[in-house]
């Protein structure tokens, strides 16, 4: 990304609202923030450069005299993450004093893969003012993207077609998630047109996140999209296995297997007190066991290799593995501390319209949490070019 320097922002500032500039008198308006964000993203005109939100400039254009502190900075920060704008924008924030205003600046990067939605609505911005993308809108930013670098998950898989994908259950378990309600009931669309404005279709071809997703058979068209589970009964790969379970069909069938398996395996320690109550002392906290194993199969690497994700349960640890190394701007200073990048951006977006990522960038700081409320020793990370494996040792 290249933001503005101030020297460009002043005249920004001073020119007042348009398709690439917005004030923004407080952070109070969360939703018009998170719209301008989209909007930004999608950069209907085509100019390739960032839109601007300024926040603590008065509708008139005048300082609004706000503290700009690191509170607001956070604030205006996590709105990108909350789950709410899909695929995940770029975007800094910045204190700034601009013309003698202390104010928070927010610049948004044009999205390699528009349209972008905010709970499931596309925004555009169209002159000064920031409105819902119609149908024609969303067309156009959905073939801008087909002529940029895609992802693996989104490009498109020669051979296949929309007989291949469950169309019951794009229509019934994914639509309603993915699409606000009321924009769903009122488009009147084809289905074909429907998942391509999703990215899941390019022309008539299904895309790779697509078939992941909600392919009548994804393991077919990639044999290795499935976790392998054992259960050992030891401290060793040698020692007996206990159980052993592999975990298949589409990816939201297999985070739901995943889910209750994990739940299933912890054990819990009950002790009674000298009042007459219960303690409860889970092995592992679920919670982060299964933070680490959707971060493994959503930045797993999908292409190039047939090897699943594994989770080996022994007596005294679980250690959950992907295939692929660290990706784009994450690296291993960084890592786990809200950094993030995405091999697989469509995969991400599928998972968190199915509920099962809301917090982007804060998997890992959340099963950090709860492991230290559980007792449980931190969480042990190794790195290398073709994996990712992290090491949970239970609690004593």
């Amino acid at each position: 990304m290249n933001p503005y320097s101030d020297a460009q922002l002043e005249p920004l500032l001073s020119e007042g609202e348009s398709d690439h500039v917005e004030w923004k008198r407080s952070a109070t308006d969360r939703v018009g923030i998170c719209r301008n964000v989209c909007a930004f993203a999608n950069d209907l005109a085509g100019a390739g450069k960032p839109g601007v939100i300024f926040v603590g400039v008065k509708d008139d254009g005048s300082c609004a005299g706000i503290h700009i502190d690191d509170a607001l900075l956070r604030t205006l920060a996590q709105m990108r993450g909350g789950g709410n704008i899909l695929p995940l924008p770029t975007m800094t924030v910045e204190k700034k004093t601009l013309a003698g205003c202390e104010i928070a600046v927010v610049q948004v990067e044009p999205a390699e893969n528009p349209p972008v939605r905010y709970e499931g609505r596309v925004w555009v911005k169209v002159g000064p003012t920031t409105q819902q993308a119609s149908a024609e809108e969303e067309r156009r930013l959905s073939e801008r993207q087909q002529a940029r670098h895609l992802s693996f998950d989104m490009r498109p898989v020669a051979g296949a077609s929309l007989d291949d994908l469950d169309e019951e259950y794009v229509r019934t378990q994914y639509l309603p998630y993915a699409i606000a309600q009321d924009v769903l009931e009122h488009n009147k669309r084809p289905l074909r047109r429907q998942l391509r404005s999703l990215r899941l279709m390019t022309g008539d071809i299904p895309t790779w996140g697509a078939l992941l997703g909600m392919a009548r058979d994804s393991q077919a068209w990639r044999p290795g999209a499935y976790v392998q589970f054992l259960r050992i009964d030891g401290r060793e790969i040698t020692d007996p296995t206990r159980d052993r379970k592999e975990l298949t069909g589409k990816l939201g069938d297999i985070l739901r297997q995943l889910n209750d398996l994990l739940a299933l395996n912890v054990s819990v320690r009950t002790e009674v007190a000298s009042v007459p109550r219960e303690r409860r002392y889970p092995d592992y906290p679920v919670d982060a066991l299964r933070q680490f194993a959707w971060n493994a199969i959503m930045h797993r690497q999908y292409d190039g290799t047939n090897a699943p994700v594994r989770i080996y349960w022994y007596s005294d640890r679980v250690d959950i593995e992907n295939p692929g190394g660290l990706y784009g701007q994450v690296s291993k200073e960084n890592f786990g501390k809200g950094d993030t990048d995405y091999r697989n951006p469509l995969v991400a977006e599928i998972m968190s319209n199915l509920g099962f990522a809301q917090r982007f960038g804060m998997g890992v700081p959340l099963a950090r949490d709860a492991l230290a409320k559980n007792g449980n020793p931190p969480p042990e990370f190794e790195f290398d070019p073709v994996r990712v494996l992290v090491t949970v040792k239970a609690a004593k």
